[in-house]
């Protein structure tokens, strides 16, 4: 069975490592040289829209996939007529556009803060009267890890969030207040068979992804499932999908979904019966999917742009390291490590060793 993967970074990488074990051959379509899960499979170098690199990832992949969002989706389009696609294109479509995306979400009754399309600064001005303040101004592509968005507190900051924008259209968000930052992870198979996983609880800096923790018997597990499911429902949807949200006052907002694995749910390696990875292989091969019970209590610290010595991190009782074979960056992920405890007081204190290593060498 081979399976074509849509870039080669981190997350293809550790759909890889998991599809190893199921016998599964891997093959990349990816621009760079040196992407990370190169070694793990054959690499077709190129653009994602040569049609050279599209017709032999066609011919030769018995289904395929992607590790992000940001794939041209006339190119899922295209491979989806000449092999199987999973996730499906529309799901691309609409991950894309966040305009889109809050307008789908409204359509199958799934809250969201209050926004309004952005095309000139006249209709900025326009939306705050309605949106209030603060609020946050996006552009409706290529955003990812806080990029392209900016927190709007008084009429100062309109002009200067309008010229980041460079004239691309953009959607203003109203600031949500919100208790705590939850995202939960599904996956459905082709014959239409879910599993959830435990709610993530996330903490954000600049936009990027610091902290995830495994939440069992999450009070809010029960809303953020019926979301979820109503989500997949309606994009027929097969594979990983995460779905990122807000929690204010006992009630679930909706931020974004990726049409994907997440990083909020890399814990799940080590923190579940069946991680992620190996589920949305599953799903897409339409295998039986595994049990999503967590093993003890877990958490996940991201390292981004610089990391610790190794001995610093193995030092730490049940760490689990993965390095993603990326070279130190400004604002890029290079790996993560996950913990496991029996109490969440044993945990904290884990995620607090780790942090503090992590941020010794932040260069976000």
């Amino acid at each position: 069975m081979i399976v074509g993967v849509l870039g080669a970074g981190q997350l293809a990488r550790m759909i890889a490592l998991a599809g190893y074990p199921l016998g599964v051959d891997f093959i990349f379509l990816d621009p760079s040289a040196d992407a990370c899960a190169n070694s793990l499979g054959e690499h077709l170098q190129g653009d994602y829209n040569d049609p050279r690199l599209l017709a032999q990832l066609a011919e030769r992949a018995d289904v395929v996939t992607y590790e992000f969002e940001n794939v041209p989706a006339d190119v899922a389009e295209f491979l989806a007529s000449h092999t199987q696609v999973h996730p499906a294109p529309k799901a691309l479509a609409v991950a894309q556009d966040r305009l889109i995306e809050k307008a789908f979400f409204r359509d199958i009754s799934i809250p969201t803060a209050a926004y309004a399309p952005i095309d000139s600064f006249e209709s900025l001005e326009k939306a705050m009267s309605t949106i209030g303040w603060p609020a946050i101004l996006k552009s409706c592509t290529m955003g990812y890890d806080g990029k392209g968005q900016s927190l709007l507190k008084s009429v100062d900051d309109l002009e200067p969030a309008w010229e980041q924008l460079a004239g691309a259209a953009g959607v203003v968000e109203a600031f949500v207040t919100f208790n705590r930052e939850v995202s939960i992870i599904a996956a459905r198979n082709v014959s239409g068979a879910v599993v959830f996983y435990p709610l993530s609880e996330n903490i954000h800096r600049g936009g990027i992804l610091r902290v995830a923790s495994s939440c069992n018997q999450d009070p809010m597990q029960q809303q953020a499932e019926a979301y979820i499911s109503c989500l997949m429902e309606a994009l027929d949807y097969v594979g990983v999908l995460a779905l990122e949200l807000f929690e204010v006052d006992g009630k679930l907002i909706a931020n974004e979904f990726a049409p994907r694995v997440h990083n909020s749910g890399h814990w799940t390696i080590e923190g579940a019966e069946t991680s992620q990875f190996e589920n949305h292989l599953r799903a897409i091969l339409d295998l039986p999917l595994g049990t999503t019970t967590a093993v003890g209590k877990t958490a996940m610290v991201n390292f981004i742009g610089g990391l610790p010595a190794t001995e610093e991190l193995l030092v730490i009782a049940n760490v689990h390291l993965h390095l993603y074979d990326k070279a130190p960056r400004k604002g890029r992920k290079v790996a993560h490590a996950t913990v496991r405890a029996e109490t969440t007081e044993q945990l904290d204190l884990l995620v607090k060793q780790l942090t503090t290593l992590a941020d010794q060498v932040d260069d976000s």
